[in-house]
């Protein structure tokens, strides 16, 4: 028997009804570790959950809860526990289509995980995939999920997206907005935030010494100038304001470098963090290296919250063949960051 006073309480969701997120967490339940690494409640609508299992070929046992404030002081999380929230109608579920109805569904679940963030019921969230345009016709007003949780939970300082790839981890400066905007996004201020909050980031994640690298924004850096001065004028002002800070491990920021040469540093271990300009700078090169392995971490928020960082892969749900690494993956940064986020705000009893 596992004692829950050891273990972080991890949120799960099955993310869009009509993707492949069901079946993922069917597939990420039914492994025998995932109970050990965390006091997993799983939150969705039971026909949903039991299709995913159907899907997946699965049977997994679960108790049951009435709400999220029974999950921290479950005596036995051998299994996983499960809050049925009634979020859509099997009818209204057309799979493989992104629709308002499976938007409605993401953001109600996603809400009540929200809510049980704020009363410090669970101490991280990882969600199975999600369509952003499903969730903006069925309600939601912001340009993407980060967004939304952070109005939610009232954050007023830096947040942003991380991607990473087993060590490796990337953040940007800008994320989803039009490619001609970036520009605008490129400052001193933001660099140093999302440098900073990348490398607090790692250290709860458990790299011990994290190594974090900036890129540059115009192709050869700049070269000198000529080709754009944002390396000249900002970016290395950042580096150079990051350097000067006491921190606590030696060194841990660097740059500018050209990007289309900072991965293959990172490949070579040089570094486990890079700091791109804008969303596909950095987006790119890790789908390359590992699409099927990649993780999303939304950073800057008051709780750790993962996901894979594929899609809902409408053209293969309920085909039983979609990949359940990355949702794993994700899991276990959840239940990692979970834990340091647990000790700082719930010591063990």
């Amino acid at each position: 028997m596992t004692s829950s006073s050891s273990l972080p309480v991890v949120a799960l969701t099955l993310g869009d009804p009509a993707g492949i997120g069901p079946e993922l967490i069917a597939r990420l339940l039914a492994k025998p570790e995932a109970a050990a690494t965390a006091n997993i409640v799983l939150i969705g609508d039971r026909w949903l959950w039991d299709e995913g299992q159907r899907i997946a070929g699965t049977s997994v046992a679960t108790d049951e809860v009435h709400s999220l404030a029974e999950v921290r002081g479950r005596a036995n999380t051998a299994r996983p526990a499960f809050l049925a929230v009634h979020s859509i109608d099997p009818a209204l579920v057309q799979r493989g289509q992104a629709a308002a109805p499976g938007g409605r569904s993401v953001l109600r679940v996603l809400d009540r995980c929200m809510d049980a963030t704020l009363a410090g019921e669970v101490d991280a969230i990882c969600f199975a995939p999600l369509n952003k345009q499903a969730m903006k016709i069925g309600g939601m007003q912001h340009e993407d999920e980060l967004h939304h949780f952070a109005q939610h939970l009232g954050v007023t300082g830096y947040f942003c997206e991380f991607n990473t790839l087993g060590e490796l981890w990337t953040s940007r400066i800008s994320s989803h907005v039009p490619l001609k905007d970036v520009a605008s996004y490129v400052s001193v201020e933001r660099i140093e935030q999302a440098a900073e909050l990348i490398y607090r980031s790692l250290l709860a994640n458990g790299v011990a010494q994290p190594k974090v690298a900036i890129a540059a924004f115009n192709p050869h850096g700049g070269d000198g100038g000529v080709c754009g001065r944002e390396e000249i004028d900002i970016i290395e002002p950042a580096v150079k304001a990051l350097q000067a800070r006491s921190w606590p491990t030696e060194a841990p920021f660097h740059g500018p470098f050209p990007a289309d040469t900072i991965f293959l540093k990172a490949q070579a271990g040089e570094y486990q963090a890079i700091v791109t300009m804008y969303h596909d700078q950095g987006q790119i090169a890790i789908k390359l290296m590992g699409f099927s392995r990649g993780v999303t971490v939304q950073g800057g928020l008051p709780i750790p919250i993962t996901t894979p960082a594929h899609g809902t892969a409408y053209d293969i749900a309920g085909q039983g063949k979609a990949s359940v690494e990355a949702m794993w993956q994700a899991f276990r940064i959840a239940g990692r960051m979970g834990t340091a986020h647990r000790l700082a705000n719930h010591a063990p009893a």
